[in-house]
């Protein structure tokens, strides 16, 4: 049930731009593909719960390279809409979440519910003996976090979770080369996720999105992608954060609204690296300086992952470099990752520990802004 947003892609360079519109939006559509006759060969049984906007892209994504055996959702008509969406392999239809990971013929779970309800149906599913795909945030407090990494060491099941970003391959590449010197040792990356509004008041998801406790809000919800690429192109988690927000222009809208809309962070990394992040959902459209960048600054030059991925020199008339050429992304490249990894091949792109540490980076932030202190990892990430 995680959400759906239209104003997802802002960028038109072939950089990452599926991936970047799962920045720019609420949870990250990819481009739907056509629904093949029949079930691959050797499809995984699997479940889907939560069939919301995220779920149903999900479970396109699960049409293309598995067998969707069960929805599952608390609202009637999202479930008969996924069944019917799925008709192909005639799912059944089950309200409660707990009869899908019962169920003995199906091997694996995709998780697409508020963020609240992740780290129980995810630790539930695991220890049931299912593999799991589980949507961003993979929990939004540091005890649930650590249960769930608990829960997947114990298992011995694949467990990926929804950074889809980490299957975009201009975006691998771009990383590869920051590390291995193109911009010279990084110092320093600056990084928004700035919108001209707030989330629907009155569309499906603001039932729990405006509330705190289940979602997490703007910071963890959804800027958990923001924060796992700038994670990614450093190399390293955050030692501490520090940073101030609160709810500045939408006060009490909808009633009884617990979320931020704007903040602004500190991140301090290994090496003495620096992140400076923010977030709001008043940035005028047609303002300069709107949308979403992640510009990594190094010692020989610059570049921003979520625009052109050009180098930019620090010095002299150099004209920018091509870092990474444009590409071609397989739409649901992250969900086909999930399936082979469960058939032993390949690598996971996104596992546990990008999930927690994804997660976990938010999480410091926001406990550093409503606390209004410094919160350092070690505090926070025992688990890891």
């Amino acid at each position: 049930m995680t959400h759906d947003l239209s104003r997802r892609a802002f960028l038109e360079t072939g950089t990452t731009l599926a991936a970047t519109a799962a920045l720019a939006g609420r949870a990250m559509a990819q481009p739907r593909v056509a629904i093949p006759p029949a079930p691959v060969a050797g499809a995984i049984a699997t479940g889907i719960i939560g069939t919301g906007g995220r779920g149903t892209n999900d479970l396109h994504a699960v049409l293309e390279h598995g067998k969707v055996a069960a929805v599952c959702d608390v609202k009637a008509d999202r479930m008969k809409a996924a069944a019917e969406a799925a008709a192909r392999d005639t799912p059944a239809q089950l309200a409660d979440w707990r009869r899908v990971i019962d169920r003995k013929d199906i091997e694996a779970v995709v998780i697409a519910t508020p963020p609240h309800l992740h780290a129980e149906m995810a630790v539930a599913a695991l220890q049931a003996g299912k593999h799991v795909y589980c949507e961003k945030p993979v929990a939004i407090t540091p005890e649930t976090v650590a249960q769930v990494v608990k829960a997947v060491k114990a298992s011995g099941k694949v467990f990926v979770s929804g950074q889809q970003l980490r299957s975009y391959r201009r975006l691998g590449t771009a990383v590869g080369k920051i590390r291995g010197g193109a911009i010279g040792e990084v110092l320093m990356v600056k990084a928004q996720r700035h919108s001209e509004s707030d989330l629907s008041h009155t569309g499906t998801s603001a039932d729990w999105f405006f509330d705190v406790e289940k979602s997490g809000g703007y910071l963890i919800e959804m800027s958990v992608h923001n924060l796992d690429l700038c994670n990614w192109a450093i190399g390293a988690t955050p030692l501490k954060a520090a940073g101030f927000g609160g709810i500045l222009l939408y006060k009490d809208d909808p009633p009884g609204r617990s979320i931020m809309d704007g903040y602004t962070l500190s991140y301090d990394y290994p090496g003495n690296v620096k992140l400076y992040f923010t977030q709001m959902v008043f940035h005028p459209k047609g303002l300069p300086g709107g949308g979403q960048f992640v510009h990594v600054y190094g010692k020989k030059g610059a570049c921003d992952l979520m625009g052109d991925t050009k180098v930019y020199p620090l010095e002299g008339e150099a004209a920018p470099a091509e870092l990474v050429p444009k590409m071609d992304e397989a739409p649901n490249a992250h969900m086909l990752a999930f399936y082979e990894c469960i058939r032993g091949k390949g690598a996971n792109p996104a596992d546990i520990g990008v999930g927690a540490t994804g997660a976990l980076t938010a999480i410091m932030g926001h406990m550093a802004i409503t606390t209004g202190k410094v919160v350092e990892w070690k505090d926070i990430a025992g688990g890891l």
